[in-house]
């Protein structure tokens, strides 16, 4: 498969929810296949909070981590590139091309602390321009997980004529309290922390020690309480004594999660974008969830993970009652959140089916049932777990 390049398209003064205008604004894409002559047969392929436009690839200068959806694009593969134009963004107010805090300002100095409060629908509202801006007049198919299948669902609400199939997966219809919560004390710490100077740390390191401690908080979230305790249970850490101010082995590991991301991830983008996650809802405006669920025109699927604690089942059975849905899928797996991520063919296998219109399995028991008693795949995973620590990749919720 061609290597795929990132490119920047500018999109144009864009108005926000909050009544501000951003100036000047510019999405980072990348994208794969060709478009046809019809101009119909393009896939909008949408990332989660620390993803990128990246999907698929090598690590390489332009790109710091792998792709994050390994085997979804190219020949043959699920978006196989012989038949499909596929695009994938970096999101509004994030910080890999797209404009964001760190980007210059109307005044050339970084936005920092001046960079306007932004919502879910702002980020597709960019989206939608850059899909103008390319010629793209509908998509086949518009899918993410987690912050991307926010987006995802967004799409479908906001722009029902121009959205064909929606998959959303390890994702809700709103924001829950729960998940606002745990957002709070991430936000803190990176606003806590000395080097944030009011979010205007440019050109210094910033916040790095806070920003680490909110990816600590993040990570313990995107995992099941089952995965953590048949990796780690309360080990120390190898040639360390917790009793002597060492460190226990999930500890070591929450720890190097937040080093990771701090490498690559700018604090006020975090900021950013969670707080735009948080006042994710469909039904704002809209006369509420129902009734926005009711303006989906597009063949709806939903992806929920069995043991997803932050994204409960519930949380997608609500999406699911649209009525334009035709499968709520269950992704069964004893790795919480990040499953939509790591269980690749449960999930390009929900891909597949709802691109391609194959028929839905017959599920042998609902979402939440699911959620609520022992997972197969958990017992499973209870040997393979034990055996040696996961090696899934980098978590990009």
């Amino acid at each position: 498969m061609t290597l795929s390049r990132r490119r920047s398209q500018p999109v144009g003064d864009l108005a926000l929810d909050s009544g501000q205008t951003l100036d000047g604004a510019r999405v980072s894409y990348q994208t794969w296949g060709r478009l046809n002559e019809a101009r119909d047969n393009a896939v909008l392929v949408l990332h989660a909070l620390t993803g990128d436009s990246h999907v698929v690839g090598e690590r390489g200068p332009d790109h710091p981590t792998p792709g994050w959806w390994p085997g979804l694009i190219g020949p043959g593969a699920p978006l196989d590139t012989d038949e499909w134009f596929v695009l994938a963004p970096a999101v509004l107010g994030g910080c890999r091309g797209t404009t964001g805090p760190s980007s210059p300002a109307p005044d050339g100095r970084p936005y920092g602390s001046s960079f306007p409060r932004i919502t879910v629908r702002d980020q597709v509202r960019a989206e939608s321009l850059l899909a103008d801006a390319l010629g793209i007049r509908s998509f086949a198919l518009v899918v993410g997980g987690s912050a991307g299948g926010m987006r995802s669902l967004e799409w479908a609400v906001s722009y029902p004529g121009r959205v064909r199939r929606c998959v959303v997966l390890a994702a809700g219809a709103r924001a829950t309290a729960d998940q606002i919560a745990w957002s709070v004390p991430q936000l803190n710490a990176i606003r806590l922390d000395p080097a944030f100077h009011g979010g205007d740390y440019y050109p210094g390191p910033g916040p790095r020690a806070g920003l680490e401690i909110a990816r600590q908080i993040a990570h313990a979230t995107y995992r099941s309480a089952l995965e953590l305790e048949l990796r780690f249970g309360s080990q120390a850490q190898a040639g360390e004594d917790p009793l002597r101010g060492g460190r226990y082995a999930v500890q070591s590991y929450l720890e190097h999660h937040g080093k990771k991301l701090v490498r690559r991830f700018d604090a006020n983008s975090y900021l950013v974008l969670t707080e735009a996650m948080t006042g994710h809802d469909i039904g704002r405006g809209r006369g509420g969830v129902e009734a926005a669920l009711r303006r989906i025109t597009a063949e709806l699927t939903v992806g929920v993970v069995s043991s997803d604690r932050l994204f409960t089942p519930a949380d997608g059975e609500v999406v699911a009652t649209a009525p334009a849905c035709r499968e709520l899928a269950v992704i069964d797996s004893p790795y919480g959140h990040d499953a939509f991520l790591i269980e690749t063919e449960q999930v390009f296998a929900i891909i597949r089916r709802a691109l391609t219109g194959a028929p839905v399995p017959v599920p042998h028991r609902t979402a939440s049932s699911t959620a609520a008693s022992p997972s197969t795949g958990a017992a499973t995973a209870s040997r393979e777990l034990r055996a040696a620590a996961v090696a899934a990749g980098p978590s990009l919720w």
